[in-house]
C-alpha cells in the first residue's frame, strides 16, 4: 500500500534508509548526442550508507512537493520524496528501500506513483541524481526507463571520501 506522508507517519519516513553494496561503478559517455554506460567491477565491493535527511513537514503542507511511503503490513518499507523543480520536471529527491525488499517491484511502484503525481501537476516529467557507484540504483532506473541527461564530475569534490561522479536521469513524458 503506498499512501502520502502525513503529520500521522511522519515518523516512518526514515525506515527504509539502508546499506548498499558498491560493486563498482558506472562509465558514462557522451558520443552524437546520446548517452551511454560501461561498468566498471571493482575487486572489492564495500557497503555505503546515505546520511538521513530531516523531513520538514512542508512536504505535507506544500501542493509542489510530496513524500510517499510504501506499507507492507503496516511497516514502512519504501519512500519516495518528490518537489517541483524550475526546469517544468518533477525532481525526485530520494528514494529508498529497505534492504530485504529490494527487486521485489516496490520501487518500481513507487516510480509509478512518482509519475502518476508529476501527470497530475502536468510536469513533463521526472528527473533525479545519483552517483556513479550506485551501480544498482543505475540499473533500475535505466530499466524503468531513465536515461542519462547529464554528468556533473564536480558535485561531490569538496568531500575528500568521496570519489564520485553525480549522474543526472531523466524520464520524459
Amino acid at each position: 500500500m503506498i499512501i502520502k506522508m502525513t503529520l500521522f507517519n511522519m515518523k516512518d519516513y526514515k525506515n527504509p534508509n539502508e546499506c548498499f553494496v558498491v560493486s563498482g561503478r558506472i562509465i558514462p559517455t557522451f558520443k552524437n548526442n546520446v548517452w551511454k554506460y560501461t561498468e566498471e567491477v571493482f575487486s572489492e565491493p564495500y557497503f555505503k550508507k546515505y546520511e538521513d535527511d530531516e523531513i520538514e513537514s512542508s512536504y505535507i503542507e506544500d501542493e509542489g512537493k510530496v513524500v510517499f511511503l510504501y506499507y507492507l503490513e503496516n511497516n514502512c518499507i519504501g519512500r519516495i520524496k518528490i518537489r517541483s523543480n524550475w526546469n517544468g520536471y518533477a525532481l525526485i529527491e530520494d528514494i529508498a528501500v529497505a534492504k530485504d525488499y529490494r527487486k521485489n517491484g516496490v520501487g518500481t511502484a513507487l516510480l509509478n506513483k512518482a509519475i502518476e503525481w508529476a501527470k497530475e501537476k502536468d510536469y513533463s516529467g521526472l528527473m533525479l541524481e545519483t552517483q556513479d557507484i550506485n551501480v544498482s540504483a543505475c540499473h533500475f532506473y535505466a530499466k524503468n526507463h531513465f536515461v542519462i541527461g547529464a554528468v556533473d564530475t564536480m558535485l561531490y569534490s569538496n568531500f575528500s571520501t568521496a570519489n564520485e561522479m553525480a549522474i543526472f536521469w531523466y524520464y520524459k513524458f
